[in-house]
């Protein structure tokens, strides 16, 4: 069987080290908002190139409290993906704002600034561009964009850690950005985690007493917040991966281009770079109208595979009234020939070979 994500290929590199790690965070009973946590929001600030790095419970968190710290609220519009993970819109209407689908572009399947500027009205207050897949959105012309219209920019990082974008790191140029360290992520946790960034001494200093029940002193509270902290167990495992999060997109980044290089002339179209950043590759994403056959016979192999993401969010019942008579035609292309291969550090040359002369038997018969 070859699974989507080889997390116990990672896990057993750095046993050692984390194990110690969780050892002494037993012993010293240092559970919540403990040394490590603190300690990885300084590693993960300095890594990104941001003043301030925040833990918090889960990457949808880390997108909610980035909007409410922002003053996003009720009545306001956010311009976003319908091509995403639910998560970026769910954010959105958690603080009571309505989630404002636009196209994306065909080959890096990303929104884009021409479709966003078309979307703008006098409620627009915030862009939520999602970096997907670890492909990073265009973010220079939509911040310059978002500055021409003096919006709020939020980038939604939750596929794209260790991304650049002229030399930037993804989620560095927003007002504020999300990540998620969701297990099968690229810098990935033992189980839910998220951080949000910002350069703003003001926005840093809301969340975390967002983060913490709206508390900046012990027992003093100023604001309505959440419990959403990052817990120590989870930044031991961070910390050991940050520091190999490099080595582990290089490997993503060698394993995609070997799966396009060796599926050049098959009748199906392979990830684009375009060259505004560097792919990090969370997902390998290809496109087939003939999707549906080649995964069966994947799986029918025991090789994973599967759809990111198979309705779009504008489709989805719980959007569909809102969104009544909205058509994106080249989102709801994409959705209905997309599928993913495997993808991740551990993945080796053979395995990659093993799995492309899968696809051509289909497709090349």
């Amino acid at each position: 069987m070859i699974p989507m994500v080889d997390l116990k290929a990672q896990y057993v590199e750095i046993k050692d080290e984390i194990e110690r790690g969780l050892a002494e965070t037993i012993e010293n009973c240092s559970f919540i908002m403990g040394p490590n946590v603190q300690a990885f929001e300084k590693e993960a600030a300095q890594y990104l190139g941001v003043n301030h790095a925040i833990g918090c419970a889960s990457g949808t968190d880390a997108l909610h409290l980035a909007l409410r710290a922002e003053g996003i609220a009720d009545g306001d519009e956010v311009i976003t993906s319908a091509f995403t993970f639910i998560a970026t819109a769910e954010a959105i209407k958690y603080v009571g704002a309505t989630p404002v689908f636009v196209d994306i572009d065909d080959k890096t399947f990303n929104i884009t600034a021409e479709n966003i500027e078309k979307a703008i009205t006098p409620k627009t207050k915030a862009v939520m561009p999602v970096h997907l897949f670890g492909q990073p959105v265009d973010i220079i012309k939509i911040k310059a964009l978002c500055d021409k219209h003096n919006l709020k920019l939020i980038e939604d990082c939750a596929q794209s850690f260790g991304a650049r974008v002229d030399g930037q790191q993804t989620g560095a140029i927003g007002h504020a950005s999300g990540y998620s360290f969701f297990p099968s992520k690229n810098l990935g946790a033992f189980g839910d985690g998220g951080l949000v960034v910002t350069n703003s001494d003001e926005t840093a200093k809301m969340l975390k007493m967002l983060r913490n029940h709206g508390s900046d002193v012990r027992y003093y509270h100023d604001v309505i917040g959440y419990n959403s902290r990052l817990d120590d167990m989870q930044a031991v495992v961070l910390r050991a991966k940050l520091k190999r999060i490099d080595q582990y997109n290089r490997a993503r980044r060698h394993a995609a281009h070997l799966y396009s290089e060796l599926m050049a002339d098959l009748s199906l179209t392979t990830p684009f770079e375009d060259g505004v950043g560097e792919h990090v590759y969370h997902q390998y994403t290809l496109l087939s109208d003939r999707r549906d056959e080649v995964m069966q016979v994947l799986q029918d192999r025991q090789i994973g595979c599967a759809v990111y993401y198979p309705v779009p969010l504008h489709q989805q019942n719980v959007f569909k009234e809102a969104c009544a008579g909205l058509s994106l035609p080249i989102t709801e292309s994409v959705a209905a020939n997309c599928f993913s291969l495997p993808i991740c550090p551990a993945l080796t040359d053979e395995t990659v070979k093993e799995i492309v002369m899968v696809i051509r038997g289909v497709l090349a018969a």
